[in-house]
């Protein structure tokens, strides 16, 4: 049973997440040869002032 854990930054919609999820599981299904229901997948939604890049949240990075 894979399990896949994806961490994003917050602010992607719920629709982008499901396709998200779907692509993930055909990919894993076609690449290791298991079936789409024993894979599991996990999205871990973080804040921006969470995450930082070069010491800086990402919540102060120019947008």
């Amino acid at each position: 049973m894979p399990l896949i854990q994806i961490h994003i930054v917050e602010g992607r919609s719920d629709e982008m997440k499901r396709a998200l999820m779907k692509n993930v599981a055909e990919v894993v299904s076609e690449t290791l040869g298991s079936p789409k229901e024993a894979i599991r997948i996990m999205i871990n939604e973080m804040p921006k002032n969470h995450w930082g890049i070069g010491g800086v949240p990402m919540s102060d990075l120019k947008k």
